[in-house]
């Protein structure tokens, strides 16, 4: 497609120049990301980023058959990460922290399906140990040996090194000894020191979570990466933040994806501060963030959507907003289904294969490192492509 054909799929002259440099290739500044959050031209800005995914990844869109595991809600933040509905303190309503047998039981729907990843994050649990999660993941691996571990996110870490008197790089070579495969991208939220004083008093500094991930690339631990959107950050906010992950990326190559996350307001006390409850995000902002995020961020691979924030509807909106991933299976999600997320609890593979041919996409399941697994999918069982009869319930609470 010639420049000037470039130029005018999008309505806004202010985006002018942003859709030659698109179309040639070269990577945007600051003031472009502002120009793209600024403008309301969603369809220009949404075959602009069709075509910077497209130029890498074609038609494919990846999917991943996973399942989702959250051992404790149990955290010292509780009080602190004010947009946070998961959380509990050890003796409120509603907390629990898995014995490991609870874990390993509830890794056992994996046992007839293709699951690929199990994905483990949760609350920061003052007692839990590092051999908690080592054994958790030794034993995993054990029971299911062709399952990747993608494993607690950089808050989760550090917090594991102050409980041991160590470094973050120690826990992390502990965690990879015993198997661990890569790091998902949670924690992040926005870097901004201002917004996280807002949100997450406590929490990591962008620094430190950045530091974290740098050391982890540096053992070859590939990590995803996020941003929380929607809440108090400005504009400004979301593109400092996004030119960090990919000053990082730079530097270390070892991002493999970038999934921008709605906040939702319900059950937590930023949203009734924020007098929001019951107003998410709206689909403007969700496909904005996800259209954006890959114009950005021109060295990471891929850019998932998160169906259990925005809908599976919206997530297959988003592969034409320069999304190639959709997530995957899932299983059981609780965090975000705590902050008001009325999404079901998965998606069966069956209907994410749906999802991304009703696009006019080709699926492609892939593992934890994106290493596709199956593009041809005939003669699959039937109880991988239907809801099953078994209901997956709340963990055993061990308070």
């Amino acid at each position: 497609m010639a420049g000037e054909n470039m130029i005018a799929q999008v309505s806004d002259p202010t985006l002018h120049g942003v859709a030659e440099k698109v179309q040639q290739g070269q990577r945007l500044s600051a003031d472009d990301g502002l120009s793209l959050y600024a403008t309301t031209d969603l369809l220009g800005l949404g075959r602009l980023a069709d075509m910077a995914n497209q130029r890498r990844n074609g038609t494919r869109v990846f999917f991943s058959a996973n399942q989702h595991i959250n051992p404790t809600n149990v955290c010292i933040l509780r009080n602190t990460c004010t947009f946070c509905s998961f959380a509990r303190m050890p003796k409120e309503e509603g907390a629990y922290t898995q014995s490991l047998d609870e874990v390993f039981a509830e890794a056992e729907q994996a046992r007839d399906m293709p699951t690929r990843e199990f994905h483990i994050v949760g609350g920061l649990h003052p007692k839990l140990h590092l051999s908690y999660y080592t054994e958790m993941i030794r034993g995993l691996r054990e029971r299911h040996p062709g399952v990747h571990i993608k494993a607690l996110t950089a808050v989760e870490i550090a917090h594991l090194a102050r409980i041991e008197h160590s470094s973050t790089i120690d826990i992390l070579l502990a965690l990879q000894e015993a198997g661990l495969t890569s790091l998902p991208g949670g924690g992040a939220e926005v870097f901004s020191s201002g917004v996280r004083a807002t949100i997450a008093q406590r929490k990591l500094t962008g620094e430190e979570w950045l530091r974290v991930h740098r050391e982890a690339h540096q053992l070859q631990i590939p990590t995803n990466c996020t941003m929380l959107y929607g809440h108090v950050e400005t504009p400004e906010d979301r593109v400092d933040h996004l030119l960090m992950l990919r000053s990082l990326q730079d530097e270390t190559g070892g991002f493999l994806t970038y999934i921008p996350l709605a906040y939702h307001p319900d059950h937590n006390e930023l949203g009734e501060e924020l007098e929001r409850v019951g107003s998410a995000t709206t689909g403007f902002e969700d496909l904005k963030n996800i259209a954006i995020g890959r114009l950005l961020l021109d060295n990471i691979p891929h850019i998932k959507t998160h169906w259990p924030m925005v809908t599976p509807f919206l997530s297959q909106l988003a592969l034409a907003f320069g999304c190639d991933d959709v997530e995957g299976t899932v299983v059981f999600e609780r965090i975000y289904h705590d902050a008001g997320a009325q999404t079901s609890m998965q998606l069966h593979y069956g209907e994410l294969l749906d999802l991304i041919r009703g696009a006019g996409r080709d699926p492609v399941e892939r593992d934890s490192l994106y290493q596709p697994v199956r593009s041809t999918f005939d003669d699959l069982p039937a109880t991988w492509m239907a809801p099953s009869a078994q209901t997956t319930s709340d963990p055993v609470s061990v308070v």
